[in-house]
This record gives C-alpha cells, structure tokens and sequence, in this order.
C-alpha cells in the first residue's frame, strides 16, 4: 500500500495549524502589551515629557539648565540652601566647572570663593600677593555682576606688607548659604574687567558672555569672598508635579 501521498498531505495540515497557532500567539501578546489595532495602548496615556495615567509628571533632562562656573582659585556653589557644585582643583590649573541644576524659584545663590593664600601670611608661592576674580553664567541668562552681595572674610597681607605680613580673619557664619540667611547690610560685588583678572584658557572655551568678574573692592589683599543674590521669577511654575523619592540623609550637603 502506497501511503507516501497521505504522509504529505498531514504534514502540510500540519504545518499549516503550527502556523496559525504561532500567529494566534503573536497576535495576543501584541493586543495585551500594545492594545487594539487603532486603540489606546495599555497602561498608556501618559503626557509627554515625563508624565503617566496617574497625572504624574516627572521633570525631564529638558527642564534644567547648565551652569558655568571659573574662579580664581576655588569655590564651593550652593542654591536654594543646598551644595550644588565645587571646584575639584584647590587652585590651579585654572578650570571650568559646568553642572546641570533644575531650577526652581525664587533661586537663591550663595558662592564661597577663595584666592590661594597662606592663611597665616596672605602671600602665595612664598612673597608674592596673588589675587582672585570668580564668574559665573545660568543657562536662565542669571550672570555674576555689580549687583550680587559680597563680603570678604580673610584679608592680608594687610596693606601690602610682604615683609612682615600680618592677616586678618573674620569668623564666617555657619549658615551663609541658607535662603534666609540676612546679607542686607552686606556691600555690593565690585566688578572687574576680563583684563585684571587675566583668566586662564579654559575661560575661553566655556560660555560667559553677559557675566562680569565680580570681587569685593580689593582684589589682590581680599582672600575669601562670600557672594549671594536672589532670582526673582513671579510667573514662574513648576513644570513638574512630584518630588524624589531619594533618601540622601548623611550626605555632606552643608
């Protein structure tokens, strides 16, 4: 008996259900994670940029803004009361900071920056009197200049003396950097051109046009500054509707 047509044709059978069964298959796994052809995915329709079917909405990388940052020779950066940034090199070579922040107003700044000095003479590499400059531009179009607040904590060596220098501290207040921190009486920054200061060439490379050098009013005797302003935005809002969920307690924020 010749049974070899009757082989082929239930292997075609079944091939052909070993198909549909994979295409069925397929097909129910795309409608579970995708939805109806035409409809709304499942679990979708969240908004763009962060968002989710709760009416979460989660900032996104769009929202922040870049921060620049060159100080002759250090500084520690805090906003709204919290670190935000700190020069990685005590003094020199002379380099550029940049960080991402996510903003959110009113944004108060408060930047400690110091000139390399010995703190017993004032003098750097021995008797040399340096001097400092610190300038910093906000991707928000926020620039250093005449306007922030500044107040020097460390002078010397006092009125020039390299023979016998002799210095004067002032005892810098724990809380500087916090919002509430009262700097009414505090003079304003004094403002210094690109050509006194003399930056070094990693100024050059990062974008500060609009911001000034900005100092107390003695530039070479004065060591460590302390600047703050307020950014003021009434109309500002926050794009965003939640909070991190990080816990970041024993970090050295302050």
């Amino acid at each position: 008996m010749n049974t070899a047509p009757s082989l082929r044709r239930f292997v075609k059978k079944f091939r052909i259900v070993s198909f549909l069964a994979v295409a069925g298959a397929m097909l129910i796994g795309a409608v579970a994670q995708e939805g109806v052809p035409g409809g709304k995915k499942k679990g979708g329709g969240g908004k763009k940029g962060g968002g989710d079917n709760k009416g979460l909405i989660k900032p996104t990388m769009a929202d922040t803004i870049k921060v620049n940052v060159y100080a002759d020779n250090w500084f520690v950066l805090y906003i709204n009361g919290r670190l935000t940034a700190v020069d990685s090199i005590p003094f020199t070579p002379h380099n550029v900071i940049s960080v991402d922040i996510l903003p959110e107003y009113p944004m108060t700044i408060a930047v400690m920056a110091k000139d390399n000095a010995d703190p017993k003479t004032g003098l750097e590499y021995g008797d040399h009197i340096g001097d400092g400059g610190f300038i910093i531009k906000f991707g928000d179009g926020t620039v250093s200049n005449a306007r922030w607040k500044a107040k020097n904590f460390f002078k010397g060596p006092l009125n020039g003396d390299v023979k016998n220098p002799q210095v004067e501290h002032t005892p810098i207040p724990a809380n500087w950097f916090a919002v509430d921190f009262d700097d009414s009486a505090w003079a304003n920054a004094k403002e210094f051109t690109e050509e006194r200061v003399n930056p070094k060439e990693p100024f050059y490379a990062a974008d500060f046009k609009g911001a000034k050098f900005i100092w107390s009013d003695d530039l070479d005797l004065d060591n460590t500054i302390i600047f703050r302003t307020r950014v003021e935005k009434p109309e500002w809002k926050a794009r965003w509707n939640t909070k991190p969920d990080l816990d970041v307690t024993g970090a050295p924020f302050k």
